[in-house]
């Protein structure tokens, strides 16, 4: 299958390399960015990654668009919306970066415009696609844990200065704020997908002397599941040295703790099983210290659904549920309350 590779920031390696390694093969026609020099200097460091030529694209009327089969769109959040509306009258899928776009408002409405347009959108929120994930996804579905009473999310990362002193970095206007949703947004989604929607909670979001920045480096909740199980979030980019993010949920059988790559089921019978392997996931001062292997998967199964017409992973409509709740968790901050979060 074609794609073409929109927004050539700092992913862009990463699904360079996923491109790549993907079995069955997906070829890169093309990449396009808003800096001409940039886009040349990346389309030529492709062809040589990938061993054929690549070339630079000034917009989406470029004839590479029609024969692409997908397009990969990684820009920053507030360059989203009108891409999306071209592509979709183009009539390409898209496989996007998360999130979706920078408030809840405008997220819902690149779902909605690619649901009336019969266009596949597939957000990349890789922790789903990881080996411990999916067998901790399998074991909640066959009740190993029994019924979830507690759940426990902590994103306890570190990012130097010089991170947010890149232009709009951790700002509303161009990420939509901070630390939920350009870190923690990956483990808040993959809490979700695992356990369900939250229907409210409480929270404080702050920005701690250690950086310097619009939006917040720390934010904490405290969150009711629709289920019932209650649950505690805490993240931050200003824990150093920075270290793995976890999910830990305390059940009536079992407690089943997620951290780097591995799962840990201690049953309370007093038996205990390890699922996986460590790896980096970019908590440290490196965001891109981790491995492609994620996006590989993200990126195969996406293709492997345009081909058989299934569902991607991780679609549109699934990835809003935990931009509500960082909206949610926003307006909590703001006024002090326990806040509902919007069904959607």
């Amino acid at each position: 299958m074609k794609a073409i590779l929109i927004g050539l920031g700092m992913v862009a390696d990463t699904h360079l390399l996923a491109v790549r390694d993907a079995q069955p093969a997906v070829t890169l026609s093309g990449v396009m960015g808003r800096d001409g020099d940039r886009t040349r200097a990346f389309a030529a460091k492709a062809s040589e990654a990938l061993g054929y030529t690549v070339p630079p694209l000034a917009d989406t009327g470029d004839p590479a668009f029609t024969e692409a089969d997908f397009v990969i769109l990684t820009t920053p959040p507030d360059a989203r919306l009108a891409l999306v509306r071209a592509l979709a009258a183009a009539g390409k899928p898209i496989l996007m970066e998360k999130p979706v776009e920078r408030t809840l408002a405008n997220a819902r409405k690149i779902v909605e415009l690619c649901e009336q347009s019969n266009i596949p959108l597939g957000i990349v929120l890789q922790h789903r696609a990881r080996a411990a994930s999916l067998q901790l996804r399998e074991s909640l579905n066959k009740g190993a844990l029994g019924d979830v009473a507690t759940v426990d999310i902590r994103v306890p990362w570190w990012r130097d200065q010089v991170y947010y002193d890149v232009p709009g970095r951790g700002t509303y206007a161009r990420d939509g704020g901070g630390v939920m949703i350009n870190q923690a947004i990956h483990t808040l989604d993959l809490a979700l997908w695992l356990l369900g929607p939250v229907r409210s909670l409480q929270a404080q979001m702050h920005k701690t002397p250690l950086h310097q920045l619009e939006a917040e480096d720390w934010a904490s909740a405290l969150l009711t599941f629709e289920s019932g199980a209650v649950g505690s979030l805490a993240a931050t980019t200003a824990a150093w040295p920075g270290t793995s993010e976890s999910i830990t949920i305390q059940g009536t059988k079992a407690r089943a703790h997620l951290e780097a790559g591995v799962l840990v089921i201690d049953s309370l019978d007093g038996q205990t099983t390890h699922y996986g392997e460590t790896s980096a996931t970019g908590g440290g001062a490196d965001p891109m210290a981790f491995t492609h292997a994620w996006h590989q998967s993200v990126l195969e199964d996406f293709a492997t659904t345009l081909r058989t017409g299934g569902e991607p992973l991780a679609t549109g409509r699934s990835a809003l549920p935990a931009q509500a709740v960082i909206a949610t968790m926003e307006e909590a901050a703001r006024t002090g309350r326990i806040t509902e979060v919007p069904r959607l």
